[in-house]
C-alpha cells in the first residue's frame, strides 16, 4: 500500500464541512480486497481491538486495505482523545486508486494519525509487532503540544458557540475572531484592547502597588531591593513574615510567601532573582489565596487557592506521597491539564524544612504537609470556585483595581480570610494584579462550580447579535467567475463599502492590486478577511482551491455559480466528468448561511439542481422569464432575474404585498454593449442578484453597472476592447469550449469585413477540449493564426498545435491557417494583416503581458 499527495482540506470542501486529511492510496491486487490476505483482520484486531465494523459502502464483502487504513487512522485519534468522527473511502476510476479522507482537530495529529495508521496496517500484514501505547502516546502529547490551552480554548469555543469565525494565527495562542474590518485578536486571555503599557504596569509589582494605593485599594507594604542583604533588611524593616517575589514575574513563577528566616529568604531570593534582575520583598499577609477574575466592569469568577500539599498517612514518605499525587491523570507537566503535577524542588524543600520535614520523612496519618506557599495552579496547587459568595465591596476593589492598571481582562490575587466581607474589615490586601490571566482554576477547578468565563471576555469585544463577520460573496462556475467577480466588488464599492476582492489576476483591496497572479484559491481570500480595512468580500472561488484546500470561510452570505461547462480541468485530481466538477462548484453553495443567497443560472441544468444543497434561499436567473426553472420558482414567491424589453428585472411574488419589481437598462451596463453580449448580460443578472441578496439600495446598483469600465485595467483578459487602425480588436481568456462559443455568439453580433482569431491551447486540458475550441472556431473565423504557449504544461513540443490543427480539418470558415512561435509575435503578424472594418480576437495567455503589449501596439498606430 503506497500513501501519496496527503492534503490537509481546511476548511469545507468535497468531502465534508469537516477539516480533513486527504490522501491518495494505492493498493496492490491484494489489498484490493483484505480477504486475500490471510489472517490479515484478525491479527489487525488483536493489534487493535478497538477498530470498528470495517465495510465499504459500494463494495459489499470486498473491503481494500484503504479503507482499512481510513478506520484506523480515524479511530487512533478518537482513542488519542481527539474529538474526530468523520472519515471517508472512496475509489477512482484508476484500480487499486483510492482517496482516503479522515477528519482532524489539530492538523499535525491528523497526519501522524495517518503514518501512524499505515505502520500499523503493515504491522498486521507482516505479522510484526506494532506498540499500539506509544502510538497512541505519541498521538496525544502531540496533540496536547499543538491544541490551544484551556485559557485560549474556553474562549475560543465561547467565540464559536456565537456563529463568529476564527482563525488561529500562530502556533501559540494568538487568535483572530471575525472578518476584516470587524475582526477582533486575543493572546491567550489577552485581548487587543489590552494596552502594551497597561500590561507593563502589571507586570511592574511595585508600580502596581504604588498605583493601588493611590486609588484607596488595601495594598501590603513593601520595597524593591537590590540585593539579598537589602533583603534581609527590608524583611527586617517590615518585622515578621514576608512573601519575596519578581518585580516584573507572571503565573507566581519565583515567588515564595510566609518567609520568616534568613535561610528561607535566601532560598526565596534566588528563586526570584532567576526570574527578574529586580526583586521585591513584601509584607506577608495571612489568610486565604483568593483570584478574582475581573472582565470589563465586573467579576465574572472567584476562587480560593491552596498551595501544593500532602497529607500524611504514617506509611508513605513525602516524596512518595507526591509521586502519588501527581499520577493523577488529572494532574499534567504544563497548562493543558486541569491540574498541574507538584513540583518537587529546592522551594518545596526549604518549605518541608520549615515544618520540621524532609524528602524522606514519613508524615504521621493526617498530617498535612505544605509543598509551597505559593498557592498557584503551575506549581502544583489546587482551586475551589467562591464566585457567588463575593461581597459586592470586595467585587468592586477588584474593578477599581483592574480598571486603575488598565486591563479589561484581570486576575486580581487578594488576601484575606473570606471574601464573604469586605477586605479591609480583615486586614486582608490586594497583592497582585494580572494581565493574561490564566483561566483552568475557573473553568475546571478542583472543587465547585466550572465558570463558562470565555462568554463574557468574548461579549467584551463582541455586542450581542455580533458575530464579527462582513458581508462574503462567492462565485463559482466555469466561465464569467472573474467579471461577476469585478462587477459585483463594484456595486458594492459604490454602497461605500471597502472592498476585498481576489480572482484569477490578483487580490485588490479597495480596487488596489496588493498581489498578483492566479489568486481564486483560499490562501489568497484568507489574507483578504486578515485585512483590517475591509468591509466587505467578494471572491472567485476556483475549482483547484477546493480540491486542494476547501473553502477559506465557514459559511458566505451569497454563493453565485455561473455556469458548469465542458472542458474546465477535466481528468484533474479525479475530476473525470462534468457531474464531478458539478459536485466541486456546489461547494460553496452548500455553505450558503441559513440566512444567505445562493446566485444560480438556471438555465444550466446542474447549476438549478445545486438549489437543492443550499441552507438558505435561492435566486434564479437567466435570460428567459419562461423558463420552466424561472417560472415555478417565481410562482413559489422566490426571487428572480431575467431580461424583458431591453431591462434585466429583478422579480419577487408576494402573496399579501404588491409584486416586487426593479428594472435596469441593459442600454445602461456598457458591458453589455448596449445588450448585444449575451454572456455579459448573464454576468450582469448574477451580479445585480448578488448585490439584491446583499440588500443593496438599488439606485446603488445602477450606478454599479452603469459605472463598471471593462477596460484592460480594470478587468483585464475579460472581452477587452481596442480600436487599432479602424479595426476592431478583442482581447479576452477564453481557454475552454464553453467560453469560445460564448465568445463567438458575442463576435457575431459585431459587423466585420473580415474576423481573425490568435489561439493558442492549455496543455493540461484533454485532447478533446483542445480540438473542440478550434472546431469552434473554424467555423466563424476566416483567418486562423496559432501559436505555441509559453509552457507547455507538461506536453511534448509542438503537440498542442497538432490538436488545434486536427480541429480545424472540417473547418466551413477558416482559409488562411498560419503556426507561430511565441504569443507576442502571433499578436503582431495578425494585428499587422488588419485592414479597417476588420475584428481580431486574441485569445491571450500572459494576460498582463499581453495586454500591455497590445496596448503599445494601439498606442503606436
Amino acid at each position: 500500500m503506497e500513501v501519496s499527495r496527503v492534503r490537509a482540506l481546511r476548511g469545507p470542501n468535497l468531502w465534508s464541512r469537516h477539516s480533513s486529511i486527504e490522501a491518495i492510496v494505492t493498493c496492490t491486487d491484494a489489498e484490493c480486497c483484505i480477504a486475500n490476505i490471510n489472517g490479515f483482520e484478525s491479527r489487525l484486531r488483536a493489534i487493535f481491538p478497538e477498530i470498528g465494523v470495517l465495510q465499504l459502502a459500494g463494495h459489499a464483502d470486498a473491503v481494500p486495505m484503504a479503507h482499512v487504513l481510513e478506520m484506523v487512522a480515524l479511530t487512533l485519534q478518537a482513542q488519542a482523545g481527539c474529538a474526530v468522527t468523520f472519515s471517508r473511502t472512496s475509489a477512482t476510476l484508476e484500480r487499486g486508486v483510492y482517496q482516503v479522507v479522515i477528519e482532524y482537530s489539530e492538523e499535525e495529529v491528523g497526519r501522524l494519525a495517518l503514518k501512524l495508521a499505515q505502520a500499523l496496517c503493515q504491522a498486521a500484514v507482516d505479522s510484526a509487532q506494532f506498540d499500539l501505547a506509544e502510538a497512541l502516546k505519541q498521538l496525544k502529547d502531540l496533540d496536547e503540544d499543538e491544541r490551544l490551552g484551556p485559557s485560549t480554548g474556553s474562549i475560543v469555543q465561547a467565540a464559536v458557540s456565537r456563529g463568529i469565525p476564527v482563525r488561529r494565527l500562530t502556533q501559540g495562542s494568538l487568535v483572530q475572531f471575525g472578518w476584516g474590518s470587524r475582526q477582533r485578536r486575543i493572546q491567550a486571555a489577552e485581548t487587543d484592547r489590552s494596552s502594551a503599557i497597561a500590561e507593563t504596569i502589571a507586570q511592574d509589582k511595585e508600580l502596581t502597588k504604588r498605583l493601588l494605593d493611590a486609588a484607596g485599594v488595601s495594598v501590603p507594604k513593601g520595597r524593591p531591593v537590590t540585593d539579598i542583604d537589602d533583603a534581609w533588611a527590608a524583611m527586617c524593616e517590615i518585622g515578621g513574615a514576608v512573601v519575596v517575589k519578581p518585580q516584573d514575574g507572571n503565573q507566581g513563577k519565583g515567588v515564595t510567601v510566609n518567609v520568616v528566616t534568613r535561610d528561607h529568604l535566601n532560598i526565596a531570593y534566588s528563586a526570584a532573582a532567576e526570574i527578574s534582575s529586580e526583586v521585591l520583598v513584601e509584607r506577608y499577609i495571612p489568610g486565604h489565596d483568593f483570584r478574582l477574575l475581573v472582565v470589563g466592569d465586573q467579576v465574572v469568577a472567584a476562587a480560593r487557592r491552596e498551595p501544593p500539599q500532602v497529607v500524611g498517612d504514617g506509611v508513605l514518605s513525602v516524596r512518595e506521597l507526591v509521586e502519588q499525587v501527581n499520577s493523577d491523570p488529572r494532574r499534567g507537566d504544563g497548562h493543558a491539564t486541569s491540574l498541574t503535577k507538584i513540583r518537587f524542588d529546592e522551594i518545596a524543600f526549604a518549605r518541608l524544612a520549615v515544618q520540621g520535614y524532609s524528602a524522606d520523612a514519613v508524615p504521621a496519618k493526617g498530617a498535612r504537609v505544605i509543598l509551597r506557599n505559593n498557592a498557584n495552579l503551575s506549581t502544583g496547587g489546587t482551586a475551589t470556585d467562591v464566585t457567588d459568595d463575593v461581597h459586592p465591596q470586595m467585587a468592586a476593589s477588584a474593578v477599581a483595581a483592574a480598571q486603575m492598571i488598565g486591563l479589561d481582562v484581570c486576575g486580581v490575587d487578594v488576601v484575606c480570610d473570606s471574601v464573604l466581607h469586605p477586605m479591609e474589615e480583615q486586614g486582608g490586601g490586594i497583592v497582585e494584579v494580572n494581565a493574561a490571566p490564566g483561566l483552568r482554576m475557573h473553568l475546571q477547578p478542583s472543587f465547585g462550580k466550572g465558570r463558562a468565563v470565555g462568554e463574557p471576555i468574548v461579549s467584551t469585544m463582541f455586542a450581542n447579535g455580533d458575530d464579527g463577520r462582513i458581508p462574503l460573496v462567492a462565485v463559482a462556475g466555469t466561465n464569467g467567475k472573474t467579471t461577476t467577480v469585478r462587477l459585483t466588488a463594484h456595486i458594492l464599492s459604490c454602497q461605500g463599502l471597502r472592498v476585498g476582492m481576489t480572482n484569477s489576476d490578483g487580490v485588490y483591496i479597495q480596487g488596489k492590486r496588493i498581489d498578483i497572479g492566479d489568486c481564486s484559491g483560499p490562501k489568497s481570500a484568507r489574507n483578504v478577511l486578515l485585512h483590517p480595512d475591509v468591509d466587505a468580500a467578494v471572491f472567485e472561488t476556483a475549482r483547484g482551491g477546493v480540491l486542494r484546500e476547501g473553502l477559506a470561510f465557514d459559511r458566505c452570505n451569497v454563493a453565485v455559480v455561473t455556469n458548469i461547462g465542458m472542458g474546465d480541468h477535466l481528468g484533474l485530481s479525479y475530476i473525470t466528468t462534468v457531474d464531478d466538477l458539478a459536485v466541486v462548484k456546489r461547494v460553496v453553495v452548500q455553505n450558503v448561511a441559513p440566512d444567505g443567497m445562493a446566485v444560480l443560472n438556471a438555465a444550466d441544468p446542474m447549476t438549478a439542481n445545486m438549489a437543492e444543497a443550499c441552507p438558505g434561499s435561492v435566486t434564479f436567473f437567466t435570460q428567459d422569464r419562461h423558463h420552466p426553472v424561472m417560472a415555478a420558482h417565481y410562482a413559489r414567491g422566490r426571487r428572480i432575474v431575467y431580461v424583458e424589453n431591453g431591462q434585466i428585472v429583478a422579480a419577487q411574488r408576494h402573496a399579501e404585498q404588491p409584486q416586487f419589481e426593479q428594472r435596469v437598462e441593459l442600454s445602461q451596463i456598457p458591458i453589455t454593449r448596449n445588450g448585444t453580449i449575451g454572456f455579459q448580460i448573464e454576468n450582469a443578472m448574477a451580479a445585480i442578484a448578488a448585490a439584491w441578496a446583499l440588500n443593496v439600495d438599488w439606485d446603488v446598483i445602477r450606478k454599479g453597472v452603469a459605472t463598471f469600465v471593462n477596460d484592460a485595467q480594470t478587468a483585464p483578459g475579460r472581452f477587452n476592447f481596442f480600436d487599432y487602425r479602424g479595426a476592431s480588436v478583442i482581447a479576452d481568456y477564453g481557454h475552454n469550449p464553453d467560453a469560445i462559443l460564448a465568445l463567438v455568439a458575442a463576435v457575431e453580433t459585431i459587423p466585420a469585413k473580415k474576423r481573425m482569431v490568435v489561439i493558442s491551447g492549455a496543455g493540461d486540458r484533454r485532447d478533446d477540449d483542445i480540438r473542440r475550441q478550434t472546431e469552434i472556431l473554424g467555423d466563424v473565423f476566416d483567418d486562423i493564426i496559432l501559436y505555441q504557449d509559453q509552457c507547455q504544461r507538461g506536453r511534448a513540443d509542438g503537440e498542442v498545435l497538432r490538436l488545434l490543427q486536427q480541429g480545424l480539418v472540417n473547418a466551413k470558415r477558416a482559409n488562411n491557417i498560419d503556426e507561430i512561435q511565441g504569443e507576442f509575435l502571433a499578436i503582431d503578424t495578425a494585428l499587422s494583416r488588419l485592414q479597417a472594418g476588420d475584428l481580431c480576437l486574441i485569445l491571450i495567455d500572459q494576460v498582463d503581458e499581453a495586454l500591455a503589449h497590445i496596448a503599445q501596439r494601439v498606442a503606436a498606430n
